[in-house]
């Protein structure tokens, strides 16, 4: 466990710097003016892995059509796919769609302010869970994602445990301070601590960081730290290529099995790699079969529509 009593003055300069820069520097994000839980988790589902300002743009299009949990509940998940095109990672737009159902069915369509509550629902993890709590409740409760982890393991100067890399973000967090704080570290991360060419220059807290002060020599820190994310792998000629094709082509009408399927998914002749690629499409619920057709959506929501 790393022990932050001995380093109360950095982690106290650290919060008096990192406000003013964050007050100064901070990014105009839509969701940032809404305490709105449904609005923030929303936001928050739509953010993994996409870039904000795509997020930026279609958030508020999202929110139009399903402004409530109930909104979104008592249409069908293909409607959800069918408004989150050109998001990516479509099975999120299941798992919102399951997630609105079960705050519906299980907390009278409200969001619960509770973590166990949270976690408990389709689609959300530890992160969502506590950046809804920050986010749109105000707790004091840190989040960590591939940004915040890199800025922790480079302040303390080695890679960091789970535990530990949560621990050090909790420990962070100054007390009332929970949206802010949370805000100005993914802010950091973002645009300053980024993961290449690190802007060390323009670092609000650049004389607390162990690695900064070490003038980055040796392997970063960041390199297999908890929470931080490993280069994907190749999207061309991949089966999420092909998945995020075969969506795209259900969100136009039913695709049937065969030479038509294959095409679809950008596979000519290659139709066994198809059908099994169709199959997790199924799995997942953004699809189902009719026939000899593939359909847009789950085929339980196929069914009570």
């Amino acid at each position: 466990m790393i022990d932050l009593d001995r380093h109360a003055a950095a982690v106290s300069r650290r919060r008096r710097c990192l406000r003013r820069w964050f007050e100064r520097s901070g990014r105009d994000l839509p969701w940032r003016s809404t305490r709105d839980p449904w609005a923030v988790l929303v936001a928050e589902l739509m953010l993994q892995q996409t870039q904000v300002e795509r997020v930026r743009q279609r958030w508020p299009e999202l929110l139009d059509a399903f402004p409530t949990p109930s909104a979104m509940a008592h249409g069908d998940a293909a409607a959800v796919v069918r408004a989150w095109s050109g998001l990516g990672y479509n099975r999120r737009a299941v798992a919102l769609h399951r997630c609105a159902t079960a705050l519906v069915a299980e907390h009278g369509g409200a969001v619960p302010q509770d973590r166990a509550a949270l976690e408990a629902l389709p689609g959300i993890g530890p992160y969502t869970s506590r950046a809804v709590l920050a986010f749109a409740f105000e707790h004091d409760v840190a989040v960590l994602d591939t940004n915040v982890g890199r800025v922790l393991a480079r302040w303390h100067g080695a890679a960091l445990r789970p535990a530990d890399a949560q621990a050090l973000a909790d420990r962070h967090v100054p007390r009332g301070g929970g949206w802010w704080w949370n805000q100005a570290m993914l802010d950091l991360g973002a645009v300053v601590c980024v993961r290449s060419a690190p802007r060390c220059d323009r670092c609000p807290v650049r004389g607390t960081c162990t690695w900064g002060a070490a003038g980055m020599l040796g392997a970063d820190p960041a390199d297999g730290s908890a929470a931080v994310s490993s280069r994907q792998s190749t999207f061309a000629g991949s089966d999420r290529q092909g998945r995020g094709r075969l969506v795209d082509a259900l969100r136009v009408g039913p695709v049937a099995d065969g030479t038509s399927l294959a095409d679809a998914m950008g596979w000519p002749g290659d139709l066994e790699r198809a059908r099994r690629v169709a199959a997790g499409v199924v799995a997942d619920g953004l699809a189902h079969r009719l026939g000899a057709t593939f359909v847009l959506g789950g085929a339980a929501a196929a069914q009570g529509s």
